[in-house]
């Protein structure tokens, strides 16, 4: 059975340049990892329609619902690992600064036994285009490509 995220990546226009709102994955793997341990607010799914998954998942991951507002559907990528990613892009502006996001237990370190806690999301920012592309897992980036050509401006 494929495993299906939908996620929602906010943009805004600051000036004539487009950023983008992204968060830091949590947890100890990706806790040294900057390049590419970024990812768009996303999540699991199964009965529910993506969109509204999506947007569940936004306020899940970062404590607050998404700013109202029209959305693009951006389609869907499979990612390295398997899970096929459907994600919508929306304009607004949200504070980063501010997330709170849901949590998850791990065995850490691995193999004591020991259950930890940790965030989902870490931190959340605004970037570029160009920078997002570094930070974001590598499949996610064709969003951001799908996303210029939404806004041919940018």
């Amino acid at each position: 059975m494929t495993t299906t995220s939908a996620g929602l990546l906010l943009y805004r226009r600051d000036g004539g340049a487009v950023e983008v709102l992204i968060g830091h994955m949590g947890g100890p793997f990706w806790a040294r990892k900057d390049a590419h341990g970024w990812s768009i607010p996303k999540g699991l799914y199964t009965a529910e329609e993506p969109l509204a998954a999506a947007e569940r998942e936004f306020a899940e991951e970062l404590g607050s619902p998404a700013p109202a507002g029209p959305t693009v559907p951006l389609g869907s990528v499979r990612q390295s690992g398997g899970k096929t990613v459907t994600v919508f892009a929306r304009e607004g502006d949200f504070d980063a600064a501010a997330i709170t996001s849901n949590a998850f237990e791990l065995e850490w370190p691995r193999g004591s036994g020991r259950m930890r806690t940790f965030p989902e999301i870490d931190r959340a920012g605004w970037f570029s285009l160009d920078e997002a592309a570094t930070k974001l897992v590598k499949a996610q980036s064709a969003f951001l490509d799908r996303l210029r050509e939404h806004l041919p401006e940018a």
